[in-house]
């Protein structure tokens, strides 16, 4: 029988339990002629700004918080202070990318403009309709999943936090021009989604998982057996695979735990916890969101996940202040400096410093992902981190200001070598918009191309200059 290195076990009801890349079940050929992991992308949107340095009504000149001192290679040094020091240990694969211009687009809401913007480069349909807006064209890991994803399966699109709220929760993926995606919100339901086939699971399936606890690899457990006996399997093979099942069973543990308490919450029409403005809850279901993406990526299921966290200006969250224990004001209100969704409210002493709080938690989120990723090693000794890469990006420049300029982009990985790593580069474009070029170098780098075949370069609103930008490649 034919192998490729992408080997996945069909088992009962409709299960299916992709294998990361295992070195036996190739000939030298194949191994010569077929990568060892294929591109990603895994996208990770924080909302409201961060604590760069700027000079505000409320609190005046506020220092930097965020970004490197100075630019150029990351060391401990110039990432001492900033909320990018939770990313110290993988500074060496770090893409730290400033100067990054969003259009000034008329979305009639800094927020509609920066979410609905983020992924697509695109302007609103209909101008100046604030929390009615909608993007006029299609997401960047959306088209990555059409494109490059097996049998042209959609992407994973995963959300955190509660549900509705400013532009109706999940706003930054489309399939289109106003076509919104629809995200997965439980994080066993987004796992139940990644391991169905075509199909997706029978009843019989997903009641020995949901019901009996049962787990995916006990669905495949007669392939699984036949596998493991193979003698071209190399001792490494095993241990990959060793890992690989013990992930997928860590991940359904927490899963079924939070899945149990989760129901019955939800039979008394509470919160659960995926759904909920308690920020170590939802920071909580972002990890199990990235375990999910991990996962997806090591068995070849989707090229491409992107995770929200909070609704569109992320209104009710409130993260914990690691120094007094206390849930904090909900971060829009941080985000504005005062105690309302306007400037009318009071102004909230110190929200600079609780800003680059909350930044610090989704740099030490972030750094959770890549150190999953990095848990897996390929069978010519690189790490799955390394094949992707993984963007950790805001909708806005800053807080007060909703600024369309300097929008934070964190890149890790090199997408083998297509990428630069260790320094922090500030990106050619001027007072241009070049938001767009940014998501065109990175759907290159994944593996798009343009109608010629070359590097895509087109993506985003056709009048925005093309091209990629130069200071972000190897």
């Amino acid at each position: 029988m034919k192998l490729s290195r992408r080997h996945v076990l069909q088992g009962l009801g409709g299960a299916m339990l992709g294998l990361p890349v295992l070195e036996g079940l190739v000939s030298r050929r194949a191994e010569a002629a077929e990568p060892g992991a294929l591109p990603f992308a895994i996208f990770l949107r924080q909302a409201d700004g961060v604590a760069a340095a700027q000079n505000t009504e409320e609190l005046g000149l506020e220092p930097e918080r965020f970004w490197p001192e100075p630019l150029g290679a990351l060391t401990t040094t110039t990432l001492a202070g900033k909320s990018l020091v939770e990313l110290a240990d993988h500074r060496a694969r770090l893409l730290v990318v400033r100067n990054v211009n969003m259009k000034d687009y008329n979305y009639g809401d800094g927020h509609a403009r920066g979410a609905l913007q983020s992924l697509t480069a695109r302007g609103p349909t209909v101008e100046g309709v604030g929390g009615d807006s909608e993007a006029s064209g299609e997401s960047l890991d959306h088209r990555i999943g059409r494109e490059l994803n097996p049998q042209k399966r959609d992407s994973l699109f995963l959300y955190a936090g509660q549900g509705g709220g400013w532009l109706g929760g999940p706003c930054i993926s489309y399939r289109g021009s106003a076509s919104r995606r629809a995200a997965l919100h439980d994080p066993w339901v987004a796992y139940q989604t990644m391991v169905g086939g075509p199909g997706g699971l029978t009843p019989e399936a997903r009641e020995a998982l949901l019901v009996r606890q049962r787990s995916i690899n006990d669905l495949v457990s007669g392939q699984l057996k036949a596998l493991q006996s193979r003698p071209e399997l190399s001792s490494t093979d095993h241990q990959r695979l060793d890992l690989h099942l013990s992930n997928v069973r860590d991940l359904e543990v927490a899963l079924s735990c939070r899945a149990r308490a989760d129901e019955e919450l939800r039979l008394q029409q509470q919160a659960p916890g995926y759904n909920s403005t308690d920020g170590d809850e939802v920071l909580a279901t972002v990890r199990l969101h990235m375990d999910i993406a991990v996962l997806a990526v090591a068995c070849g299921t989707t090229r491409s996940v992107a995770i929200q966290v909070g609704n569109g200006n992320d209104s009710a969250t409130r993260y914990r202040d690691p120094t007094t224990g206390q849930l904090m004001e909900n971060f829009h209100f941080i985000s504005h400096r005062r105690l309302s969704h306007d400037a009318a409210g009071g102004i909230i002493a110190g929200s600079d410093l609780l800003h680059a709080r909350v930044d610090a938690q989704f740099a030490r989120t972030f750094n959770y992902l890549l150190d999953r990723l990095a848990g897996y090693v390929l069978p010519d000794g690189k790490k799955l981190v390394d094949m992707g890469v993984s963007v950790w990006f805001n909708d806005l420049g800053n807080g007060p200001a909703h600024s369309a300029r300097n929008i934070p982009f964190i890149l890790a990985g090199s997408c083998n070598g297509y990428l630069k790593q260790g320094v922090a580069v500030t990106a050619s474009g001027g007072g241009n918009p070049n938001h767009n070029k940014l998501l065109n170098t990175i759907g290159s780098a994944v593996g798009l191309r343009n109608a010629a075949g070359g590097p895509l370069d087109d993506f985003g609103d056709p009048a925005h200059a093309k091209g990629l930008l130069p200071e972000l490649l190897a």
